[in-house]
């Protein structure tokens, strides 16, 4: 093998099939980066078995080959390198000599016929979504995704297509994250996708308006996006009919600007008395949510006011899990929907119908 790229470009490659490296591995192949020479490009590839990342990088091809490297090492030693023309080739005994400029390295690597291919994903319709929106829907719902591996379904987010509606799903026992999107596919899809993967994939998806794909299989999905493809294990088993566990009924209902109630709650949290629950308290009446907070070091007061039509509730939750869902909500004006204090309240936007958060309340000591 003997190939020269430009050091960002190689850079970029790395960082890219990196994500998909977990560290120390019981194969010693998985701890190193699959490098294979291609058309003036050359293939690299990162896995865990579970997830696998492959990007192409120009290049200018001297000599075909394959190898697999160190990746921590290998990453390490290129983004020290000057940022000019880097020339590696393979040299007797198992080694690849790294040049760029005054700087040599020799390196030893590992055989490339143990390191995992691709998984074959098949001919199935792909789907075509927009990397912004796709970017967006995983911010909307992932950090909704349970941490509790008791039920690994819910480590997921549910992937469903119907009637030309991508619904993205996340809950973990205590609040629910749902957002859509309109799909032009005839395709329907109901599929759970590992927390950890969308969260990879996020990582690698641009802001521009441009398409990546995506494709199943009964076991894997598999993301299209430009030079890089993606793909990971599925999860298996059945999601919650989530549709069965949200509301549809309430007795208060009321509109509030969402970066005020957002800040207030931020402030009021300050004084929580249990650092990880941040325990509020929320009385919403005539025109007002009057938010309170009391600790062994002093207590607060916050007071927003609502537009509501109900009657009045005294409701308590954990204040991460409110804040977590108005910082990824997009609109100036949220409605939130309420039955009771100990019922879940609804969250959503007051223009556009796409998305709906549930959060379940705090149990108040009487």
């Amino acid at each position: 093998m003997h190939f020269r790229c430009q050091k960002r470009d190689l850079v970029e490659g790395i960082s890219t099939v990196q994500k998909a490296i977990l560290g120390k591995s019981p194969m010693a192949v998985l701890e190193g980066i699959y490098i294979e020479t291609g058309d003036q490009e050359i293939i690299m590839r990162g896995s865990d078995i579970d997830l696998s990342i492959e990007t192409l990088v120009a290049s200018s091809i001297m000599e075909e080959g394959r190898i697999v490297i160190d990746s921590k090492l290998f990453g390490d030693i290129i983004r020290k390198l000057p940022d000019a023309m880097i020339e590696l080739a393979t040299m007797e005994n198992n080694t690849i000599l790294i040049s760029c400029e005054n700087s040599e390295f020799n390196l030893l690597y590992l055989n490339a016929e143990e390191f995992p291919m691709l998984p074959e994903i098949g001919n199935r319709e792909k789907i075509a979504i927009k990397e912004d929106t796709f970017r967006n829907l995983i911010r909307s719902t992932s950090f909704a995704v349970a941490q509790d591996e008791s039920r690994p379904i819910l480590m997921g987010v549910l992937f469903e297509v119907k009637n030309k509606v991508l619904n993205m799903v996340a809950l973990d026992g205590f609040r629910l994250a749902m957002r859509s999107e309109y799909l032009e596919s005839n395709e329907d899809v109901s599929v759970v996708i590992p927390g950890k993967t969308l969260n990879e994939v996020s990582k690698i998806l641009s802001d521009k308006d441009e398409d990546l794909f995506i494709s199943f299989n009964d076991n894997h999905i598999l993301f299209e996006i430009q030079n890089t493809k993606i793909v990971s294990r599925l999860l298996s088993g059945n999601f919650i009919k989530y549709e069965s566990i949200i509301p549809t009924d309430y007795k208060l209902q009321f509109k509030v600007k969402r970066a005020h109630l957002a800040q207030s709650i931020e402030r009021a949290s300050l004084m929580a008395k249990d650092g990880s629950s941040r325990l509020i308290k929320l009385n919403i009446e005539n025109d007002r949510a009057l938010i309170t907070s009391n600790s062994q070091f002093g207590k607060v007061k916050e007071e927003v006011p609502v537009s509501m039509d109900g009657d009045a509730i005294e409701i308590a939750f954990n204040a991460n899990y409110l804040l977590d869902t108005l910082k990824v909500m997009d609109e100036e004006e949220i409605i939130i929907e309420m039955t009771s204090g100990v019922s879940p309240a609804i969250i959503r936007n007051s223009i556009t119908d796409n998305c709906k958060y549930m959060v379940l309340p705090v149990r108040l000591a009487r």
